[in-house]
Formats: structure tokens, C-alpha cells, sequence
């Protein structure tokens, strides 16, 4: 009877460590309350490999050795898994490479940013970052959608762009909403002139249990922006790459958009929150992008966390694929 419970336990175990290791294998990466869990994969790693520990002393006491060794490997082996996946999406690289002409970089004056995108922000606020960027020898000009009450950051996400890529607008489903993100409004800038990107600033709701149906909807739109040619998507998703498993299509993350900091060394830099060290926060902001461009490098800022956001800005250029 004690061996029976023991291999019971075991297997729950086991069942347990593989669910949160791999949720997208049983279709899981989407589902309450496993969506938080697997937010902090490093978090969840470090865990595992405590508890890889605890076991290993548990074995010394003889009646426990054989359940305990066993949890030990699958604890150990979970923690290894969990280990292996941030590094292989990359723990930090802060260095970029120098502009060329045909770069295009996410951020502002210092990394000489060219498309900025400011999900809860109002247009008087981002119009104010725009003037004081044209002060400092970097025009923007300023987008955005809006719901609900004017004036509130929460409802309102804003997207600075460089003149020098064209004049852009604003679609009429971003800014009606019938074509948008559900609860918090995202950003469709189509070129009017140029050839420049379809830019968009995206900012998908955060999965609380109550928001759910409504974060997993986001996800979808989001992909479906990504279904045509030259798009750069980028803002606040409120995701993992884990969450964002089967939603890709032609090798892509989402849509046909691939992930630019996992392929640039920064995919497993936590962005959220900045209270907690980067390593152990989720990776929920990203920046994607079409086969059209190529990432030729990625920083996530962890020099502003006491500036008074609890994102860490994630700075990317890219460049034209074929030049």
C-alpha cells in the first residue's frame, strides 16, 4: 500500500511539473490560473530547483528515500527545462549595434528611435514627449486610439513616428473600436505616404480571471494584424511567449510576426514589474515583426526602474531584410 501511494504521489507530481514546464503540449497555455503561474518562467524554474533540494534531503530519511529521490529527478529535471528555455531566449544583451540608414529602432532621443509606441498614454501626453523630442533635434509625430473617458492613460494608447517614414494615419476601426482589442485600445498606423511599416501599438488587456475570454480575444486580434506584409507590432501584450503557443503561422510568434528579442539574446528579460529583479519578472512586452525586417540587436532597460513605470522600455532596431 505505502509503494502504491508513493508512485501515486510521484506521477501527480510529475503530471504537475510537466503541465507548468510545458503547458503548450496539453494545450494549456491559455487557461486560469496557469497563465499567471508560467508568466515567471524563471521564477518557476528557481522553484523547481529548490525543491530539487528539499527532496535530496528528504532521501536521507530511509523510509522516504525511494519517493523522494524520484521527486528529486522530476523536480530537477523540470528545473533544468524551465532553466534551459530563458536561456535559449536570451538573459540580456545590452548592446546594439550602430544605426545605418535604413534602421529602424524602438525608443527615444538617446537610442535615436524612429516609431516609440506608449500604451497607456494619452495624446496631450504624448503629444507633450513629441515636442519635447523635436526640441532635442527628434521630431515625432503623434497617433492614437482612445476608449471610453477622454484624458485617462488607461483608455488610450499613443504611437510617436518620424516623420522622415512618411505620414501615417490612424485607421478607423482603431479609433471606433469595431476592429480592435477589447477592453484596452491598441493602435493601427497605416502609412498615407512612404514606404514605411504598418506600425502597430498594440496593448492587449491583462488576463485576470474575470477578463479572461477577453485577453485570449486580444491575442487572436493581435495575430490577425500580423496576416499581411511589412508590419511591425509592438506595445504592452500582456503575454509570454508561452501563452502565445499555436497562435503563429510561417514560423512566426503571433501571425506571421516573429518575436524580435528572443532572436536578438533578451527574450527571457523579465519587463514587468520593474519592483522585482529582471530575471525574475514576466517578459510580457514585446516588439514583432514580419519576415520584412531583421533584428540586428535588442536591449530591455533596466536603468529606469525607479523612474516611476512598472514596464521596463525594450528597445529594438531593425533593419529591411535584403537591405
Amino acid at each position: 500500500m505505502r509503494r502504491l501511494f508513493g508512485v501515486i504521489v510521484a506521477l501527480a507530481f510529475a503530471a504537475g511539473a510537466a503541465v507548468l514546464t510545458w503547458p503548450g503540449v496539453f494545450g494549456l497555455e491559455r487557461t486560469f490560473p496557469l497563465v499567471q503561474v508560467i508568466s515567471f518562467r524563471a521564477a518557476l524554474g528557481a522553484v523547481f530547483a529548490a525543491a530539487t533540494v528539499l527532496a535530496l534531503l528528504f532521501a536521507l530519511i530511509r523510509p522516504l528515500r525511494a519517493l523522494a529521490l524520484t521527486l528529486a529527478l522530476v523536480f530537477g529535471i523540470a528545473a533544468g527545462v524551465n532553466g534551459f528555455t530563458i536561456v535559449q531566449r536570451g538573459t540580456g544583451d545590452e548592446s546594439l549595434p550602430d544605426k545605418t540608414a535604413t534602421s529602424l529602432r524602438q525608443f527615444a532621443v538617446d537610442m535615436q528611435a524612429d516609431v516609440v509606441t506608449l500604451p497607456e498614454t494619452t495624446i496631450d501626453t504624448g503629444t507633450r514627449v513629441a515636442e519635447l523630442m523635436r526640441d532635442m533635434g527628434r521630431p515625432m509625430w503623434a497617433h492614437h486610439a482612445e476608449y471610453g473617458v477622454t484624458g485617462w492613460g488607461a483608455t488610450s494608447t499613443t504611437v510617436l513616428i518620424r516623420p522622415e517614414l512618411g505620414d501615417y494615419s490612424v485607421i478607423d476601426s482603431s479609433l471606433d473600436g469595431s476592429s480592435n482589442t477589447s477592453t484596452v485600445p491598441s493602435a493601427v498606423a497605416m502609412p498615407v505616404s512612404g514606404d514605411g511599416p504598418i506600425i502597430v501599438a498594440a496593448h492587449a488587456v491583462a488576463p485576470r480571471e474575470d477578463y479572461m475570454a477577453q485577453w485570449r480575444s486580444d491575442l487572436e486580434w493581435l495575430a490577425d494584424q500580423c496576416a499581411s506584409d511589412n508590419v511591425i507590432l509592438a506595445g504592452d501584450f500582456n503575454a509570454t511567449l508561452d501563452h502565445m503557443t499555436g497562435l503563429g503561422v510561417d514560423g512566426g510568434t503571433l501571425g506571421r510576426c516573429r518575436d524580435t528579442t528572443s532572436e536578438s539574446g533578451n527574450g527571457g528579460v523579465g519587463t514587468w514589474p520593474t519592483n522585482v529583479p529582471a530575471m525574475l519578472g514576466a517578459p510580457i512586452d514585446h516588439v514583432m515583426a514580419t519576415p520584412d525586417w531583421t533584428v540586428s540587436g535588442s536591449i530591455v532597460m533596466r536603468t529606469l526602474d525607479g523612474s516611476g513605470s512598472d514596464h521596463r522600455p525594450v528597445v529594438v532596431q531593425l533593419e529591411r531584410t535584403g537591405g
